[in-house]
């Protein structure tokens, strides 16, 4: 188990934008969830949230922690993992319980 967080630990999270059609992120733990309107993924610095039009997956290395994405991007933030408890404990989800 050391070894798994020694290797998340090494992974340095970048960003590259050319042109608002290709995104390379770096230092992705983990993608929570994806469409081609927004991509939730888990980075060494915290839940990233991308949302644009027509975005899909080009490149994803597991192993080095890298993902290209080709589509119009629109934004880019940033939500501590309090944030994203709070989204998952949303209204509906808090009636089922």
């Amino acid at each position: 188990m050391d070894k798994v967080h020694e290797l998340e630990s090494n992974f340095n999270h970048g960003i590259s934008i050319a042109e608002r059609k290709n995104i390379i992120v770096t230092g992705v733990k983990k993608i929570e969830s994806f469409d081609n309107e927004e991509f939730m993924m888990d980075t060494t610095l915290g839940f990233l949230v991308i949302k644009g039009s027509g975005l899909e997956i080009i490149k994803l290395d597991t192993y080095q922690g890298n993902v290209s994405i080709k589509g119009q991007v629109d934004s880019l933030s940033y939500m501590d993992k309090d944030m994203k408890k709070d989204k998952d404990n949303s209204f509906i989800s808090k009636l089922f319980k």
